[in-house]
């Protein structure tokens, strides 16, 4: 059986170190590439929700259960970011 392939193994093992090299590397870019995307997506949307004003407005509770009075649904979320009601606590 292995006689069989004794032809096809020596035909093919010169290219098997290049493919393997570029593989090899390939896989390293690309998991690189993944932690970059990851961290620089994770970056961008902790800038968005520190944009959020909540905490500094006059309106905000800090009560779990009512965030804020004049806008409990959208208080802390991305929707709050250009609340028309936020007044700065005094």
């Amino acid at each position: 059986m292995f006689k069989l392939l004794y032809p096809l193994v020596h035909a093919i093992q010169p290219y098997l170190v290049p493919i393997c090299f570029v593989l090899a590397w390939s896989l390293v870019i690309m998991i690189a590439w993944s932690l970059w995307s990851a961290f620089s997506d994770s970056v961008s949307r902790a800038k968005k929700m520190h944009e959020i004003p909540c905490t500094n407005c006059q309106f905000f509770t800090a009560d779990y259960r009512l965030k804020c009075t004049v806008h409990p649904s959208i208080a802390n979320t991305e929707d709050a970011i250009n609340c028309s009601d936020y007044q700065a606590r005094k």
